[in-house]
């Protein structure tokens, strides 16, 4: 019977014949994790403040309904409770709906800013990449040109 070949010899060797730098790739990992929980961190407290003001509306607009739906001495005045309800519910909507504005206007700018900043970290270290490289590259033709 023929037996299969072990290559896990020959991958060290082929591996090793071709050394990577990975403090390049460490690097990136780790500048985008950080990016990554900056990102998180303004998401979730956009969302936090979003569920503080849902909750606060709800409960202002449960408390105007509570009032609304006791009984009254005169029919006119289930017509003004309904018309009082309605004028403080659009009120309240308008500045809800401001406040979530804000909170979104908010993210947008951290958001921007955050990824401005990666960008610029990312140039920089690109930047950094190719000198390293090139000057690798100018010592090895150097290195081959004097042994010639």
């Amino acid at each position: 019977m023929a037996k299969t070949q072990d290559f896990t010899a020959t991958l060290k060797d082929m591996m090793g014949a071709f050394p990577v730098d990975t403090t390049a790739l460490e690097g990136a990992f780790k500048s985008t994790a950080t990016l990554n929980e900056k990102l998180s961190g303004v998401a979730l407290e956009a969302a936090e403040k979003s569920a503080e003001i849902s909750n606060k509306w709800t409960k202002d607009t449960l408390s105007k309904l509570n009032e609304m739906s006791k009984a009254k001495a005169e029919p006119a005045d289930y017509a003004k409770a309904a018309t009082d309800f309605a004028s403080a519910s659009a009120e309240v909507a308008a500045e809800n709906m401001a406040a979530f504005a804000e909170i979104a206007k908010k993210l947008q700018s951290e958001t921007v800013e955050l990824l401005m900043a990666a960008g610029k970290e990312a140039a920089e270290d690109a930047t950094a990449a190719v000198k390293k490289a090139t000057n690798d590259v100018t010592a090895a033709a150097k290195k081959a040109a004097a042994t010639k």
